[in-house]
């Protein structure tokens, strides 16, 4: 019995494939959507800094140090926090810190005895738009701090020539803060979302409009089988064009170095796409034509997108939206994706977003199939 029905569930699926293959429009906008848009998308974006995670490392433990840390307000960034240098690279590793200041040991006694002391600034280049604007504003806050200490710096640079003390910066994954290695793959993780859905929601509405759903009712075939097969076939075509995309497109036509595991990455698409295709079957049941389905798409799917923090950091966002993107596995995905593809994380970090994605994609995957259920019933 179970190998028939994963038999029934294979037919099905490969009956997908055949019926997408007939469809030009989608496949013109999947590649589309996994080419031109991707390089279009290559380009950069700005936006204020607000609420930005920052840490201080401070060796010094000095009267100047600490002014430094006291200096960091809010909104602009969130309350500093104290980390070991020991810590520092598993904490960006983590995700945890945009920003990590490192003030090394006898820093204001260097600078009172006139030499040019190094603070090291280290910036998680993934957050691309806080990380460029971020650091101006780092150095401008500790050159204000080091003026006001040095009481009326002026003179004293004056004579020097030189800053009293060096702020040393280093981007870490993206050195050269170039826009479009993150855009371009951002791109990719939000089109998977967005075809994803259209694929496995328009997969239905064609059935419904072309009459071929009612064949399948005629047949000995469950509503779990239907969906599975809609959603493992629709979800397939979706993960080669990814990852096509991710190779041809970002890799080699925008020189983009993707440094984590791509398996790894993939590994994690799949269990997302389970509950994407989920959601598109889900929104085709409760319309009854595309263009219905369209605008319902537009309501739900653009602002999932836009909250999910590929274009603006869930940090940077209210309290209130970040609790509730929380139970949305498209943020837990771009968190995820950020960090394989970016940090190479491997799966010690990222395995419990696996987790909530899986739990949310099958909690929710059984409420569709339910919808889905109730909507072959009401057809039979």
């Amino acid at each position: 019995m179970f190998g028939k029905r994963i038999e029934n569930i294979y037919r099905l699926g490969i009956k997908e494939l055949f019926s997408l293959r007939r469809d030009v429009v989608l496949l013109i906008l999947i590649c589309w959507a996994f080419s031109f848009a991707i390089y279009n998308a290559a380009t950069g974006f700005s936006h204020d800094l607000k609420n930005a995670s920052i840490a201080i490392a401070d060796l010094d433990k000095s009267k100047l140090s600490r002014q430094i840390g006291d200096a960091f307000l809010q909104p602009f960034f969130k309350i500093p926090g104290e980390i070991s240098e020991g810590d520092i690279d598993a904490a960006m590793d983590g995700g945890e810190y945009t920003f990590v200041l490192v003030i090394p040991p006898d820093f204001e006694k260097n600078l009172i005895a006139g030499h040019q002391p190094e603070i090291q600034l280290n910036i998680d280049a993934t957050a691309m738009m806080q990380a460029g604007i971020g650091q101006g504003y780092v150095s401008n806050i500790i050159a204000q701090e080091v003026r006001t200490f040095m009481g009326g710096v002026s003179a004293y640079v004056a004579a020097n020539h030189e800053p009293p003390a060096t702020l040393v910066t280093r981007y870490a994954y993206n050195e050269n803060a170039t826009s479009s290695w993150f855009t371009s793959t951002m791109e990719i993780i939000n089109n998977i979302t967005m075809l994803s859905i259209i694929l496995s929601g328009a997969a239905l509405i064609r059935e419904r409009e072309h009459g071929t759903i009612e064949h399948l009712l005629v047949m000995p075939l469950d509503p779990f089988e239907i969906m599975l097969a809609k959603v493992w076939a629709n979800g397939l075509v979706i993960l080669i064009a990814s990852a096509v995309s991710l190779f041809f497109v970002v890799e080699l036509m925008l020189g983009v170095p993707i440094i984590g595991s791509k398996l790894l990455f993939f590994t994690g698409t799949m269990l997302y796409l389970f509950f994407a295709t989920a959601l598109g079957i889900f929104l085709a049941t409760m319309t009854k034509s595309m263009p219905q389905f369209g605008l319902l798409f537009i309501l739900v799917v653009l602002p999932m997108r836009m909250l999910s923090g590929g274009n603006t950091p869930l940090e940077s966002m209210p309290e209130t939206l970040q609790n509730i993107m929380q139970f949305v596995p498209s943020s837990h995905f771009v968190s995820f994706a950020q960090a394989i593809l970016y940090r190479d994380a491997g799966i010690d970090v990222v395995w419990q977003e696996f987790l909530i994605v899986f739990v949310i994609a099958a909690l929710f995957f059984a409420f569709s199939a339910i919808r889905f259920r109730k909507s072959i019933a009401a057809m039979r």
